[in-house]
């Protein structure tokens, strides 16, 4: 069928000169107790072309991150090759990884987590320059300025910590740093899933404006599938340490082939009075199917039991949490004053 999706082992070469990024055949074991080996990522092959942006999605622990890191080299493989601008990174060491490392950057996926609580706003973002000794002095501080200007946030907020700022301020301010050094190619680790849903659609946007504009690559890892297909070029599915599908956008939710893609797209919410998509899952998906929901029910994903009462509906920086924060332990307070309840 034409512009059917195809399974990974299917997958066409592109040309060479097309891609940033190739991924062979990486693997990554890790040692646990007993001897025993735990198999994180097992044989992936795909590649990033230049100036799109490859979504990565899958259920937690099927090794998303983990290929990640494998990528931008902040772990060793265990076997394979990862190739950036035609350098194998598994066989560079010292100085030139440390080159090699500047074209490449990390948003992470907890902006709290990221950033250093010691350390102001201005010297996180303008320690990438301090490290590749890219301006110092004046220029330093003029080149941070710029980098929070272009991100959204107030130039003048260079003297201030982590902590005095929204969860949404904090992931630009990761996005800046990740802009310090100029790099063409970004890992996006679940950038937005630890973000107040009003406040996602302005970060995704922010990146594609940027991607736009300084012509950069993503390779963007995400559970909701919704923003994923509204940001990527193309998709590729991760189950048990193996890409198992790959394909445009398009075609992975019209034409998906593998049944953990379609037990995937079977999950998604369907709003209440809509009529349910019935996907051709065979057997094996509907088991997929079952398993995902047990795992979610085994992590609290989805609220079982009685739902609390409602109390307040924040928006991003509105002082919710510093509110929560001086009550403590007397929210009450605030529900009893809420308009909600």
């Amino acid at each position: 069928m034409a512009g059917q999706a195809a399974t990974a082992s299917q997958l066409a070469q592109a040309p060479a000169d097309r891609d940033l990024v190739r991924v062979e055949n990486v693997v990554k074991h890790y040692p646990a107790a007993g001897g025993a080996v735990v198999q994180a990522v097992a044989g992936v092959n795909l590649q990033i072309r230049r100036g799109e942006t490859l979504g990565l999605v899958g259920e937690s622990g099927c090794g998303k991150s983990t290929l990640a890191r494998l990528i931008t080299a902040l772990q060793p493989v265990t076997s394979g090759r990862v190739i950036f601008k035609g350098q194998d990174l598994t066989t560079l060491r010292g100085r030139r990884l440390r080159r090699v490392r500047r074209e490449m950057q990390v948003i992470f996926q907890d902006p709290f987590a990221s950033l250093d609580p010691r350390m102001t706003v201005g010297d996180i973002i303008a320690e990438p320059l301090d490290n590749f000794h890219i301006a110092r002095g004046k220029e330093r501080h003029t080149r941070v300025q710029e980098l929070l200007r272009l991100v959204g946030l107030n130039p003048n907020f260079t003297n201030r910590y982590p902590h005095e700022f929204s969860g949404g301020q904090r992931q630009r301010i990761g996005i800046a740093r990740a802009l310090s050094v100029s790099p063409s190619f970004i890992v996006c680790d679940e950038p937005v899933s630890a973000l107040d849903v009003s406040i996602q659609a302005q970060i995704i946007n922010l990146l594609q404006d940027l991607q736009t504009e300084f012509k950069l690559t993503y390779l963007f890892i995400a559970h909701d599938l919704a923003v994923v297909r509204h940001l990527s070029d193309r998709i590729a599915v991760m189950y048990l340490g193996r890409v198992v599908e790959i394909a445009n956008r398009v075609d992975i939710y019209e034409h998906s082939q593998h049944p953990y893609t379609k037990a995937l797209l079977s999950s998604i919410p369907v709003p209440t009075g809509a009529a349910p998509a019935m996907l051709n899952c065979g057997v094996l998906g509907l088991l997929l199917s079952w398993t995902l929901l047990l795992r979610m029910i085994a992590h609290e994903w989805l609220p079982v039991g009685p739902v609390p009462p409602l109390g307040h509906v924040p928006s991003a920086g509105d002082g919710a949490s510093s509110l929560f924060r001086v009550l403590g332990a007397r929210p009450a307070l605030l529900l009893s004053n809420s308009p909600f309840s």
